[in-house]
Formats: C-alpha cells, sequence, structure tokens
C-alpha cells in the first residue's frame, strides 16, 4: 500500500523541501511535481514525475519535445498538467535567450551560434531565423520561417523586406536540422548562395550561415562556402 504523500517525512515532501532547503535541494522529478500538483490514485506526483522523465531517458531536452497530447498520455496527467509542464520548459528556453541578448559583437562562428542556439532548443521542425546587425552591432533575432520536417522554405524577398526594415548592413542566418545532421545539403548551399546575392544588391553583406543540431553548428564561412 502506497503512503500518500500528505504522509511522507516533511522533508521528502517537494513543496515543503523547496521552502526547507530552497529549489536547489529538489530533484527533477520533484519539480515537476511541484508543478502538477498531484498524481492518481495509484501513484504520487513524484512517482508520476519521475516515470514521465524516465520515459524521456531522464533528459529535459526530450521532455521539451513533448506535446500536450504526448503528456496527456499519462494517467493522471491532463490538460492543465500537461500545460504547465510545457509552460515552465519554455521559460526555461527563453531564460536562455535572455542570457544571450546581451552580446552586441559578433567576432566569430561561436559568438552566433551562442547568441542562435537557444532558439532552436527543443525544436522538432526545421526553422530558419536571422540575426540582423548594424554598423556590426547587433540589433536583433527574427524568425524568418518554419518549415517541415525535413525542408525549411524561405522566401528570400521576405527576409530581404524584413532586413531592409531593420536598416541592416550585414546579417546572419541560421537553421537547425532535427536529425542532427550537420552537413549542409545542396539545397542549403543554393539557398545560401541566392541569398548572398539578394543582400549584394540591397548592399547588405551575408556573414555567415549556420546549421545547427543540438549543441553543435556547422559555420558556412568557416568552412569556405562563403
Amino acid at each position: 500500500m502506497k503512503i500518500p504523500i500528505n504522509k511522507w517525512a516533511l522533508d521528502d515532501r517537494p513543496r515543503e523541501k523547496l521552502l526547507q532547503k530552497g529549489v536547489d535541494s529538489l530533484s527533477d522529478a520533484e519539480l515537476i511535481a511541484v508543478l502538477i500538483g498531484s498524481g492518481s490514485r495509484e501513484e504520487s506526483a513524484v512517482d508520476l514525475s519521475k516515470r514521465i522523465l524516465a520515459s524521456a531517458q531522464n533528459n529535459l531536452d526530450n521532455l521539451g519535445q513533448y506535446s500536450i497530447t504526448d503528456l496527456m498520455k499519462f494517467k493522471g496527467i491532463g490538460e492543465a498538467k500537461a500545460i504547465s509542464i510545457i509552460a515552465a520548459l519554455e521559460l526555461g528556453r527563453r531564460r536562455k535567450i535572455l542570457k544571450t541578448q546581451t552580446r552586441k559583437h559578433i567576432r566569430s562562428s561561436k559568438d552566433a551560434f551562442e547568441i542562435l542556439a537557444p532558439y532552436f532548443v527543443d525544436k522538432s521542425k526545421e526553422e530558419f531565423r536571422v540575426i540582423y546587425l548594424k554598423k556590426n552591432t547587433v540589433k536583433g533575432v527574427a524568425r524568418v520561417n518554419q518549415g517541415g520536417l525535413d525542408a525549411s522554405m524561405v522566401d528570400i524577398r521576405l527576409l530581404m523586406k524584413l532586413l531592409l526594415e531593420k536598416e541592416t548592413t550585414a546579417f546572419i542566418i541560421a537553421h537547425n536540422h532535427p536529425s542532427g545532421n550537420l552537413q549542409p545539403s545542396r539545397s542549403d548551399i543554393e539557398l545560401t548562395k541566392r541569398i548572398q546575392e539578394a543582400g549584394k544588391l540591397m548592399n547588405m553583406q551575408l556573414l555567415d550561415h549556420l546549421i545547427i543540431a543540438g549543441d553543435e553548428y556547422y559555420s558556412f564561412i568557416d568552412n569556405h562556402l562563403l
């Protein structure tokens, strides 16, 4: 017979543990248990959270790719609890983005990657983003388009319109490969050349194109493709 969570020792109740010892003392499962509040008749919120994490190989990045429907497959997780989990993970992702926004200058492909990487966390579809600069200063990051699982379709006219509106003098483009393969495809190379030529017509320099897969990236400029 399971012991109800309200009968656990105070040190083992996630909310009380957080109050007594601080948020750092909680495991990932305990933090999720705080979010969902309760489990089911068969298992506690902590046990349910452990089971959810185990299904994601105990990896929060993997969990971040779960949809509301995926989470609701677990008994004890309704729509409201699923939304709470997804919202918390999204806040964490946005916090990473905020940390990169203090960088004003890009001196290498690594600098560009550190700015762009948080935007692609947990993305199961290809997305295309651009860093726009004015007088060598980073002014912002924008999403240009979102494609399917295997291709990122980009309207170059819309990209140029965006860059002109931002009074851009130079820019860096990037997209992710959810497959994990960092190598550029033929279409990636052709698209880069077309964007580079369009930028030249508008007196805007394409500085680099990054392909991002998890914690790694491929730079066109580093590999002499620009």
